[in-house]
């Protein structure tokens, strides 16, 4: 009866404890911490570019870095919607929503300024600064560290130079004499996937039909329109959208492009990996690492 007793508690005590671990980690109670290096990439909601001679909308903020995972929980992951572009030229581009990850935030991209704001045409802060219109020399900021300054109408006074929003990688572009609207600034790239992607490139300025619109930065920005509306923002890219144009005959403006809603990139060691998920992210791997793309919000548990 003993050694019957001994081969039982043998062979049935490692498949226990296995057990205990795993429904530990998918409660978040009676689990043994991890210790181990999660390497992230947030990036926030873009700005929606401005309606009519507008500037375009400025990157959702970019954060990129590691975090140390040793607590046993769930981690929620929040993904950033972006701004919608404006339909009105009283009225800035919609700043985009911050996206979230942990203890860290990357803040949406600031909406691009519009014809006639009230603000004197200045687009909105935020993690990268929206365009401004062409009233004025002014330039909205982006956030240290994520982002960068809207471009503006590059002093010309002319009232046909817009400028571009900010990207991740560069400042937006300023307008040129000529009716040559400044492009967005250029995104950033991020080998965290496996393979160099480029995101959160800014959003072009808009301006009357006959003259240049500022084509989008490089990861996704959309371009502004001239005597049309401004182009949409690459989804889950965190890219601003175009600013809209005008119809110099009529006086129509037209509506900003939208700014594309941001993702949550994160890549931990295979043999680190608990499996469990929500909000149904990719799953893919490269070399000794598993890489979790989150386009919509839920959380990991270590």
């Amino acid at each position: 009866m003993q050694h019957l007793l001994y081969l039982l508690l043998k062979h049935s005590l490692p498949r226990l404890a296995l057990f205990a671990n795993t429904a530990g980690r998918a409660f978040g109670f009676g689990a043994s911490a991890p210790t181990y290096v999660m390497e992230y990439a947030i990036i926030a909601g873009a700005g929606g570019g401005g309606s009519g001679r507008s500037g375009g909308g400025g990157a959702g903020g970019m954060s990129t870095g590691t975090t140390r995972i040793d607590t046993v929980g769930i981690y929620t992951i929040t993904i950033g919607a972006g701004g919608a572009g404006s339909t009105n030229d009283t009225v800035l581009g919609t700043n985009g929503s911050n996206s979230v990850f942990s203890s860290v935030t990357s803040i949406g991209g600031g909406g691009g300024g519009s014809n006639a704001g009230s603000n004197g045409g200045i687009g909105s802060a935020g993690g990268s600064g929206g365009g401004s219109s062409i009233w004025t020399s002014d330039s909205a900021l982006g956030t240290a560290g994520q982002g960068n300054n809207g471009g503006n109408n590059g002093g010309t006074w002319t009232y046909i130079a817009t400028g571009g929003g900010g990207g991740a990688g560069a400042v937006g572009v300023n307008g040129v004499t000529g009716g040559i609207a400044g492009a967005g600034g250029a995104g950033e790239a991020t080998s965290i996937s496996g393979s160099s992607v480029t995101y959160a490139g800014g959003g072009g300025g808009g301006v009357d039909n006959g003259n240049t619109a500022g084509s989008g930065g490089s990861g996704g920005g959309g371009a502004g329109g001239a005597g049309t509306a401004g182009t949409v923002g690459t989804v889950n890219t965190g890219s601003g959208g175009g600013g809209g144009g005008r119809t110099a005959a009529t006086g129509a403006v037209h509506s900003g492009g939208a700014g594309g809603s941001g993702i949550v990139i994160l890549s931990i060691l295979t043999a680190n990996y608990s499996g469990i998920t929500t909000g149904s992210p990719t799953i893919t791997t490269s070399g000794s690492s598993t890489i979790m793309k989150f386009t919509g919000s839920g959380s990991y548990t270590a």
